[in-house]
């Protein structure tokens, strides 16, 4: 398997940020970690092991990021302004860093956005975001309101990253034009904590007539490594 380390200093982070890419060809599908994690997570926690037949056939090829949550989000240092504001950055160094170093090195016309946990959230928001850079996104566990992380503190940058909030309001032509040609999907469980939340957002982009799939499964400790490894192997 073609794997790749990249590490450059981001002017938009203001620090080096690290990557792994692991694959020679196929769809392009950019990896974010769970809360806080890391750039090496996926391939830690067996995933891209997992993926490996998909990957070495030449079907896939994962872009592994790095986060920045926990000087955003879970940064308790700051207050709710700054926490929102490096998301911010962090969505700016994602399509003006990242997807151009995708582009360098696949070609694909497509680009998938996925995420397990926190990173389903991101997966989910720069996907919503940005329909004419992602056509497709899977996330598993996923939660997609984290205003809660923001101590009260709401202005047009958090209603602006916050999926649920920004989707129900919707009504911008172009967006549904997009999300009509693009591919979402949402696994979860029925024991997981997270899944209110995707019935949540299933029931909005219903409303909104924007096709998806909502996938609940029957499994034990279904917000858990174990099946998430099924989960993308079965929806990638």
């Amino acid at each position: 398997m073609n794997r790749e380390y990249h590490k450059w200093y981001s002017p938009r982070l203001g620090r080096d940020m690290e990557m792994l890419i692991h694959g020679h060809a196929g769809v392009p599908v950019l990896v974010f970690p769970t809360s806080g994690g890391r750039f090496y997570e996926f391939e830690d926690r067996h995933m891209v092991g997992t993926l490996s037949g998909k990957i070495d056939n030449g079907e896939i090829q994962l872009f592994c990021v790095d986060s920045v949550d926990m000087e955003s989000w879970y940064n308790k240092n700051v207050g709710p302004r700054w926490r929102i504001a490096r998301h911010v950055q962090y969505d700016d160094y994602l399509i003006h860093e990242v997807v151009p170093l995708i582009r360098q090195k696949n070609w694909d016309s497509h680009l998938v956005a996925l995420g397990c946990s926190f990173g389903g959230c991101h997966a989910a928001n720069v996907a919503f975001r940005h329909p004419d850079v992602f056509t497709g996104l899977l996330s598993m566990s996923g939660a997609f309101d984290m205003s809660n992380f923001l101590r009260g503190h709401y202005d047009d940058d958090v209603y602006y990253n916050t999926p649920t909030h920004y989707l129900a309001n919707l009504s911008d032509p172009w967006f549904f034009d997009h999300y009509r040609r693009n591919t979402y999907i949402f696994a979860t469980g029925w024991d997981d904590q997270c899944l209110g939340s995707n019935q949540h957002i299933d029931r909005i982009l219903s409303e909104k007539h924007i096709p998806h799939k909502l996938y609940i499964w029957d499994s034990y400790n279904s917000h858990d490594w174990p099946t998430w490894q099924k989960m993308v192997l079965e929806y990638l």
